[in-house]
């Protein structure tokens, strides 16, 4: 098993005689996905490049099927100040909480014991990677995905929804990835998603949110985040229905560095 021969390249539209390590795949369903990713074996293909923390490019396979996803284990994560240790989890508890939305926006994200040891694996997103959500944001046929990722961020507390951080694939998904800096119980909401400021919630949005809110905390969160989280994020999905309207930054402040 290859543990890290170098780095990858950053798109998969290369140039010149570069193999890129990036590759096309076929469609798949989240359950499959999940169920490949947590029993398939992981080959390391190389290092992500420009990440804060190690982040690592794998193919992944049963023997019958191969998909690309990206691992980020435990050990190669920077000791934060206002975050404990284990970020990702927060990866994954994202996914699960995308899931108990009924939101089909983060990528597939499970926990895995991997070759260098536990983390998170999460299905690679094929897509152009010069785009991102200032450069898509204004396209009409992403806007409800864009409202309910506005939400999304809200309810999972994210610290640092970056422009970079909003992938469109080629078949017009946005998926949110880069998802660990999440779920703090004080609200540190920071993210480029600002667009729809006081605008009046969609009603099914409202819907989801209480139905969300008033169900008992999803095992898999009450798992993987710290005591309390798990109530936090149902009381700032209540709290929003409650409103009625998009998130409002009265300080100018709440955006992540870089912006992109």
């Amino acid at each position: 098993m290859t543990t890290n021969p170098g780095p990858a390249e950053p798109n998969p539209a290369t140039s010149g005689d570069t193999e890129s390590p990036f590759r096309e795949r076929d469609p798949i369903a989240n359950a499959d996905a999940e169920h490949l990713l947590r029993s398939g074996e992981i080959d390391i293909l190389g290092q992500m490049p420009w990440s804060s923390n190690t982040t690592l490019l794998c193919d992944v396979s049963d023997g019958n099927r191969v998909v690309q996803a990206v691992y980020k284990p435990g050990r190669g994560e920077r000791p934060l100040w206002d975050f404990p240790s284990g970020l990702f989890r927060r990866e994954v508890a994202c996914y699960e909480l995308a899931k108990a939305l009924g939101w089909d926006l983060v990528p597939p994200t499970v926990l895995v014991d991997g070759p260098v040891g536990p983390g998170s694996l999460q299905l690679f997103v094929p897509c152009d990677f010069s785009e991102h959500y200032f450069t898509f944001q204004d396209r009409p046929e992403l806007l409800d995905a864009f409202h309910r990722l506005t939400v999304f961020d809200v309810v999972a507390n994210s610290t640092d929804r970056k422009s970079g951080h909003v992938l469109v694939d080629f078949d017009n998904h946005i998926w949110a990835i880069d998802n660990g800096l999440s779920f703090h119980e004080e609200f540190k909401l920071r993210t480029v998603l600002w667009d729809f400021a006081d605008d009046p919630l969609p009603l099914d949005i409202v819907d989801d949110l209480r139905a969300f809110a008033n169900r008992p905390a999803p095992i898999e969160l009450v798992d993987l985040l710290d005591e309390g989280e798990p109530e936090a994020a149902a009381r700032r999905a209540l709290r929003l229905a409650a409103s009625g309207r998009f998130p409002v930054d009265p300080t100018g402040r709440r955006w992540p560095w870089p912006l992109v």
